[in-house]
């Protein structure tokens, strides 16, 4: 069964509650999201397998540990998605990265596909999925359906922000899919909004309302 990690370190709720203001500037928050991101990574990453190789220190041979198999592949839901891959990238630079175009009908907020392009040996990655909200969930697991069609088989989804609903209509469609976020919030509004959340993700991240 899927698991919720709410990853709580102080540096994360410190700069989510900055991000939360509304009169956080659009570059304020594009610089936490990239940061916070790259916090997040350490636990998202924590159970990546490892093996043994042997290296030869200044001193003697050692045997060492090192990332086996591929590296992991991250795939952003577009376009609020975009603001979280940099601050993974630094710290896995060799990553492979793939892109689902997905946006919410205004009138049924149902997911709409329009974009999808992914590596094209993403079945044998370790897959983050990334978007800031989850609101509805709908987006969510669209958008985690779409990458196990192409096989992928070792996946997560990473946010910022979740409400219950989301959660639960994630865990589920996808039972085998942990979900790690920054804070669970308190519900969805009348408008499918995150309460209290931080408004559209989208718009703060690229100054478009």
């Amino acid at each position: 069964m899927s698991e919720l990690h709410v990853i709580n370190h102080p540096l994360i709720c410190h700069k989510l509650s900055i991000m939360r203001s509304k009169d956080t500037p659009s570059k304020d928050f594009r610089t936490l999201l990239d940061e916070i991101s790259m916090l997040m990574g350490y636990e998202v990453t924590a159970n990546l397998p490892l093996e043994d190789y042997e290296i030869e220190t200044p001193i003697c041979k050692s045997i060492q540990k090192r990332l086996s198999g591929k590296k992991p592949a991250i795939v952003p839901i577009l376009r609020a998605g975009l603001g979280m891959v940099d601050g993974l990238l630094k710290l896995m630079p060799n990553a492979r990265v793939g892109h689902i175009g997905l946006y919410r009908d205004p009138e049924t907020h149902e997911p709409v596909e329009y974009y999808c392009k992914m590596p094209p040996d993403i079945s044998e990655r370790y897959v983050i999925v990334v978007d800031p909200m989850l609101a509805t969930g709908g987006s969510a697991s669209d958008a985690l359906g779409m990458v196990k069609k192409y096989g992928a088989e070792r996946l997560v989804l990473m946010c910022l922000v979740a409400a219950p609903e989301g959660v639960k209509k994630v865990m589920e469609d996808h039972p085998d899919v942990d979900i790690f976020c920054a804070a669970l919030d308190e519900r969805l509004n009348d408008h499918a909004y995150i309460v209290p959340g931080l408004g559209d993700a989208g718009d703060r991240i690229f100054g478009t309302k």
